[in-house]
């Protein structure tokens, strides 16, 4: 169809897509729908497929006009957003359907105009993204941050054994109990009652903060106090209450840590044969982790020093989704479902107070993405098929797998993502390179690694 188009920004990241189908295109539209139709209904007192036009249009003028309708604005949109020529900024969004506006009339006697509007991706002007200066934290791998992998480990090969008859519990050990939740009168709470309950007191484990009680305790025997659980308990029959508590030790158990010397390190993996070779796998495993991490604070503080300069607005539509989302991969972490997920942040009054935040890091992560996008194509980045080998080649060697294990993993699609990582991790390594980025705050380890920038 010669049809003819007009594209008009509005607000909030909206376009308004105004169509004009000429009258002879309508007609022609028209005139085919009702040969189709005339060879495929049956009327009385007609064979099929010998309905005459002038019969089908008599009893259903409406019906044919309406259908008529729809099949040309129909094909009319096909038509304008497959054209290659339509910028990127003009198409809708995959999850925003065009709304049409105006309910229009077909009149075969004139050309049919209609308007759609519907979200598009937010055109944006990154008026600098070279030369400029950020600070950024960092951390460096310390001594103790060797020495907490190797307690880890040790933990890890511990030998489990019972204590003596008569031992009395200790910091360290491995305790087994019975407890009981009591009511004013004495009385035991059955739904609140719990057997071999195992864990080592002051660890994390010790959700009821037991260990005061705990230690001392001797198996077999039974204590009985008074304990006020703190606010955010989970039940909610001993949130914020004090409630008196029966305990018995029923099993005490305590761990042998292995001596820290090269037969544990050969414990580990044989491929260590001294100390010292564990403690520098820990310090290479480490400082690899950390330099990722680092690239990672230091492109999202540079990504942030540009947003400041960067306005955007975006799209409804696109922030639902990218919320949306977000909850998906929440739910896919901890193997549930986003209604789950959900219902459990509503139980704990967190739903409410953890919206606003949440559409705060929606916009974050697009806003940044956006920028990503927006370099990409503007430096016109391509990746050709010798890129994607050496990039398979390597995922194969850092994976230690065969490279036609990695060429069978990626279909087409999946060819699709790895180029794009890779121009993204392009860009990423132009942008670190024409700023300057300076060490600012020092951070400890644990601190610095847990950030989610």
């Amino acid at each position: 169809m010669a049809i003819t188009k007009e594209i008009t920004g509005l607000e909030k990241s909206n376009v308004r897509l105004s169509i004009t189908v000429p009258k002879d295109d309508v007609r022609a539209k028209y005139d085919a729908m009702l040969r189709e139709y005339s060879k495929e209904l049956q009327i009385p007192g007609f064979r099929k497929g010998k309905v005459p036009k002038e019969v089908l249009e008599r009893k259903f003028t409406e019906a044919l006009k309406g259908d008529a309708l729809g099949r040309i604005i129909e094909s009319s949109l096909k038509e304008v957003f497959e054209d290659e020529k339509l910028e990127r900024h003009e198409r809708p969004l995959s999850y925003s359907t065009p709304e049409l506006q105006d309910e229009p009339k077909l009149d075969l006697e004139q050309d049919l105009q209609f308007s759609v509007v519907y979200d598009v991706l937010p055109k944006i002007n990154i008026s600098q993204w070279k030369g400029l200066t950020v600070d950024y934290p960092y951390a460096e791998v310390e001594k103790e941050d060797i020495d907490r992998e190797l307690e880890e480990i040790r933990e890890r090969n511990a030998i489990v054994m019972d204590r003596d008859d008569g031992a009395a519990a200790q910091k360290g050990d491995v305790v087994t109990i019975d407890y009981d939740i009591l009511d004013d009168n004495g009385e035991s709470l059955p739904d609140l009652r719990r057997t071999g309950f195992t864990f080592t007191p002051g660890s994390k484990m010790d959700i009821f903060q037991f260990e005061e009680y705990i230690m001392g305790m001797k198996k077999g025997e039974t204590k009985e106090f008074e304990k006020k659980f703190g606010d955010d308990n989970a039940n909610a029959d001993l949130a914020g209450k004090t409630r008196k508590v029966r305990l018995t030790v029923a099993g005490l158990k305590e761990k042998k840590l292995p001596d820290l010397d090269d037969d544990l390190a050969q414990d580990v993996d044989e491929k260590f044969n001294t100390l010292d070779d564990l403690k520098n796998s820990i310090k290479e495993r480490l400082t690899k982790n950390l330099d990722r991490k680092m690239r990672e604070i230091r492109l999202n503080e540079l990504l942030r020093k540009i947003m400041e300069n960067t306005p955007v607005v975006m799209p409804e539509s696109l922030i639902q989704a990218e919320i949306e989302s977000r909850w998906r991969r929440l739910a896919n972490y901890y193997r549930t479902s986003v209604d789950v997920i959900k219902q459990l942040m509503i139980n704990d009054n967190k739903i409410g107070e953890k919206e606003n935040d949440r559409r705060i890091a929606a916009e974050k992560s697009l806003h940044s993405r956006m920028i990503i996008e927006t370099l990409i194509e503007e430096q016109k980045m391509d990746v050709s098929d010798e890129d994607v080998e050496k990039e398979m080649e390597k995922l194969a060697e850092e994976n230690n797998l065969d490279i036609e294990e990695i060429r069978k993993e990626y279909n087409e699609q999946n060819i699709f993502y790895l180029k794009e990582e890779i121009m993204e991790r392009r860009i990423t390594d132009i942008l670190l390179s024409e700023n300057t980025l300076n060490p600012g705050k020092k951070e400890n380890y644990l601190d610095f690694m847990s950030d989610n920038g």
